[in-house]
């Protein structure tokens, strides 16, 4: 069913647009802003500006869709009450539950799924084109593009950057095929599709052109980058080809590393490379041999300790950030308490805990010994408040040390202090590092003097800045 052209209605001009969930879903809605912005339509940050609103949706985990969900119904209100013309869906949501959406907020004009990013703008305008010249993807019933036909990965230049300037992610791959029993990832964004590393280089130069600082490289599993297209050198060929051709850019930083698929050859590339962050993030998700069996991590603890330790060893100083899954089903207290000691023993420098959510269509979501709400949230706080103390103790320890940082922006609280970070610290997800002192330029590198802490957060001073004591705060 395709949808009327109404003469009543003034042509859309200005879009409002939500972007919710990872830093992937932040790269499709840089792409899908730079094609609206290409097409000579406004974007406008408040939506009661807007005449048409897109909600870029993640559908991950149950409180990414509850978010998503209320973003939408915030946005179906604007249109009720006559402040939007069009409402407009894309994303993972859009993707995995069109037909339920479509029913739950019947104000949804189009839909836009993973794979139809390039229908944004004829999605958003709508009711600009004449009946006879609308795409069948216009309709609200229309069947959104399927994992089966989706062969290729389309490039990601001409963004619209969300972030600032300095820092950007960029994309190196696109789903997954590691098909761990919790994830519904390879359901929504389908297998594993590398983009040729030449695309990769084009793109990172595009972004090096416009200010970029430090690049993070992005995908559901970077690890296994180039199996796919028959790239022997894979994610260490990759690391060290960037670190060679991206002269423009000071920092590159890996995220979402699988540990089952990790090669000593990619430690070395870390090591080696002078441009490539000494950074991981690596989730772990579990550390007992069953856990990660039900969970089909394909890794054992011993596989995953002696990882831990190449990487500490081979790579000095380097930053280790990981996550876990708490809560699982048919874990045991005696399961748990394994992965707790070895929280607690292996001192990771940064790491974060979700709450076990049964996914439909998961291996995991139909087992039986689902564990209360209670029991997964009691088991959370006890690995946070772990965690906590070994981050505040870590924060403590790094005073009076001399460190690298990249000045991000003014902090809102203090006109004489900036939000910076260091190469142990990523954007979003990390501690910051608060830097005293006035007129900083965001982007900019500094060597600053750790002088205290507040929490997980670091205190500083520009090296060779008059300096006063600061305690260390808890």
């Amino acid at each position: 069913m395709s949808l009327k052209h109404s003469n009543k209605k003034r042509p859309v001009q200005t879009v409002g647009f939500i972007s919710l969930g990872c830093p992937k879903n932040l790269v499709d809605s840089e792409k899908m802003l730079g094609l609206l912005a290409e097409d000579g339509l406004a974007i406008t940050a408040n939506p009661a500006d807007a005449d048409a609103i897109v909600i870029n949706t993640c559908g991950f985990l149950q409180a990414s869709k509850d978010e998503s969900l209320e973003a939408i119904r915030e946005a179906a209100e604007y249109k009720k009450k006559g402040r939007c013309q069009r409402v407009i869906v894309a994303g993972c949501l859009a993707q995995r539950y069109q037909t339920k959406l479509l029913a739950e907020a019947p104000e949804i004009d189009s839909l836009v799924g993973v794979f139809d990013r390039a229908s944004i703008v004829a999605a958003v305008r709508g009711n600009d084109i004449p009946e006879e010249q609308q795409p069948h993807y216009l309709g609200k019933y229309h069947q959104l593009k399927q994992l089966e036909k989706v062969v290729t990965l389309e490039p990601d230049q001409g963004r619209l950057r969300l972030t600032p300037r300095h820092y950007a992610y960029l994309r190196v791959s696109e789903g997954c095929n590691q098909g761990c029993s919790f994830c519904t990832i390879p359901s929504i964004r389908g297998p594993m599709r590398s983009k040729p590393i030449e695309r990769i280089i084009a793109e990172a130069r595009e972004l090096a052109a416009d200010g970029c600082q430090e690049l993070l490289l992005i995908g559901q599993d970077t690890t296994s980058y180039g199996q796919d297209i028959g790239y022997e050198p894979g994610l260490a060929g990759l690391l060290r080809t960037l670190d060679r051709e991206l002269t423009d850019i000071p920092w590159i930083r890996l995220m979402y590393a699988y540990p089952s698929c990790f090669t000593d050859e990619m430690i070395r590339a870390i090591a080696d490379s002078p441009r490539i962050l000494k950074y991981i993030d690596m989730p772990l998700q579990h550390i007992n041999d069953q856990m990660l069996k039900v969970m089909r991590r394909r890794v054992t603890r011993e596989q995953t300790q002696t990882l831990l330790e190449k990487l500490r060893k081979w790579v000095p100083g380097i930053t280790i950030r990981t996550t876990f899954i708490a809560g699982s089903p048919g874990e045991t207290e005696e399961q748990f308490q394994e992965l707790l000691e070895f929280v607690k023993s292996f001192q990771f420098d940064m790491m974060g805990v979700f709450a076990y959510s049964p996914e439909p269509g998961t291996a995991m979501g139909r087992l039986p010994d689902q564990l209360p709400d209670e029991v997964k949230q009691e088991r959370v706080e006890q690995l946070m408040l772990a965690q906590q103390e070994i981050a505040f103790a870590k924060a403590a320890a790094m005073v009076g040390k001399t460190i690298k940082v990249l000045v991000d922006r003014p902090a809102d609280s203090d006109a004489d202090q900036y939000i910076a970070r260091s190469a142990a610290q990523a954007p979003e997800i990390d501690s910051v590092t608060l830097v005293e002192a006035r007129k900083l330029k965001s982007g900019s590198f500094i060597d600053v003097t750790v002088e205290g802490s507040d929490a997980y957060d670091l205190i500083a001073r520009p090296v060779n800045s008059r300096t006063r004591s600061l305690r260390v705060l808890r």
